[in-house]
């Protein structure tokens, strides 16, 4: 009798065991067509990679002062609050730049990038936002946690209100490096017809045709020819997409690893990243329509 009722028992958990397992793959697959997160999460996959985790190495210190940014608080649509580093032009404009951090985020680093496309552009507001709600990283291990910390949801919550905090009329574009230069294409895509422009460093680029079909912009992306994980082969895939969204992008991949435009970095390229640097105004002002025509082939 106790032999019966622990083969059926046996067969019960099976079963249980079985079902389970199916409906679990069904929810991933189901999760997986459906996750609006889809890059995000890959990025957030790289920080199990160890190589691509020795290749950032701790910032060098620096302590950014401004007479002209302070950081800000604004309501976001999921009850709590953003934060990000404000700088604004003394004659009031509806042009608004998204800055997004690095994996270290919102650093003095980030603001000191921040204030200089402020002094290119001169009549566009500039926003660093802090998808990291205060916390900043100072070396690998700390920044991995951050990452893989991050809520896509909440991160999209600080975008949308941002956006509030901008206005209706803002015309918005947007620019990120590594972590940033993903959320950079999100954040260009979230903001729906606000959006003017995207730069993109280095950022995981988004694979689902459907979301980039949501871009009212074209996107400018930068990236790296030695880089492992966001490589050649990822770009190239990226710029196929993009055509598949009837979307336009332009990009140049440069000979130099991951973080190749920080200076704070080992694998700093000075003359790249000043190149990159000039391009990127250069495409904001034309953009922003400051009188100023953008083309890559003639820069």
């Amino acid at each position: 009798m106790k032999k019966l009722l622990s083969t059926c028992l046996f067969l019960c958990l099976s079963l249980a065991y079985t079902f389970g397992q199916s409906a679990h793959k069904h929810s991933a697959d189901h999760s997986c067509c459906t996750n609006p997160y889809q890059a995000p999460t890959a990025f957030a996959m790289l920080t199990h990679d160890k190589q691509f985790v020795s290749g950032h190495a701790s910032p060098l210190p620096y302590v950014h002062v401004s007479a002209v940014g302070k950081m800000i608080t604004f309501s976001t649509p999921d009850g709590k609050t953003g934060r990000a580093y404000e700088l604004k032009p003394a004659k009031k404009s509806n042009k608004y730049l998204f800055v997004f951090q690095e994996w270290w985020g919102l650093n003095d680093h980030i603001k000191k990038e921040a204030e200089s496309y402020f002094n290119d552009l001169g009549e566009v507001n500039v926003l660093a936002l802090d998808l990291y709600d205060g916390k900043v990283a100072t070396n690998a291990e700390e920044a991995v946690k951050l990452v893989q910390a991050v809520d896509p949801q909440r991160a999209e919550a600080i975008i949308n209100g941002a956006r509030e905090y901008a206005g209706k009329k803002a015309e918005i574009a947007n620019i990120g490096w590594c972590f940033g230069g993903g959320w950079s294409l999100q954040s260009a895509i979230i903001n729906g017809k606000q959006t003017v422009g995207c730069v993109m460093f280095y950022g995981m680029p988004e694979k689902n045709v459907a979301r980039l079909k949501m871009l009212n912009s074209d996107v400018l992306g930068f990236f790296a020819g030695r880089e492992k994980n966001i490589n050649p082969e990822v770009v190239k895939e990226f710029e196929t997409n993009m055509k598949a969204a009837g979307k336009k992008i332009r990009t140049r991949i440069y000979d130099a690893e991951h973080a190749f435009a920080n200076p704070s970095n080992p694998n700093y390229h000075q003359k790249f990243a000043a190149e990159t640097h000039r391009l990127a105004a250069s495409y904001l002002r034309d953009r922003f329509d400051l009188k100023e025509q953008f083309n890559l082939k003639n820069n």
